[in-house]
């Protein structure tokens, strides 16, 4: 199932950057999950829920709130978001505004260079709302993050 998977993602990643498209259907019955994308995205090797992946990344990974390409943010558990989620920093486009490439956020589709905006009161990226495909436009709902983390 692991390599169907990351078979699934590498052709849904080369379709989407022959295409030009910024959102990729995975098809019904896909087991790519935010995860398992982001793990393989980055690099980094966390495991679990997505929002366990700060922790877990303590004295292993830098954490920060400062986005950096390869970087991955994590939103925290809510009753919305009940595992958290982790997407792949693709571009810094200003001190407040970051294109992310994330699986699942669209249910059964890859997101590529979606727009997450950082909203907080204190710009630190505390809190974000996150590009909606379906709508074409930043999404309505405020999320939490705990910040970014990247290699060390």
């Amino acid at each position: 199932m692991r390599v169907r998977s990351f078979a699934v993602c590498s052709l849904s990643l080369a379709l989407a950057a022959c295409s030009g498209a910024r959102h990729a259907s995975l098809g019904e019955g896909s087991a790519l999950e935010c995860a398992p994308y982001a793990r393989q995205a980055s690099g980094l090797q966390l495991f679990g829920d997505a929002a366990g992946w700060w922790d877990q990344a303590a004295g292993v990974y830098v954490r920060g709130i400062t986005p950096r390409p390869g970087a991955v943010l994590v939103l925290r558990a809510t009753g919305r978001l009940p595992h958290g989620h982790v997407s792949v920093v693709a571009r810094v486009l200003s001190r407040r505004e970051i294109e992310v490439d994330q699986a699942n956020w669209v249910h059964h589709h890859l997101g590529q260079g979606e727009s997450v905006v950082d909203v907080s009161d204190q710009n630190d990226w505390s809190a974000v709302r996150v590009w909606w495909a379906p709508s074409q436009a930043l999404g309505a709902t405020t999320y939490a993050a705990y910040g970014f983390v990247g290699p060390s």
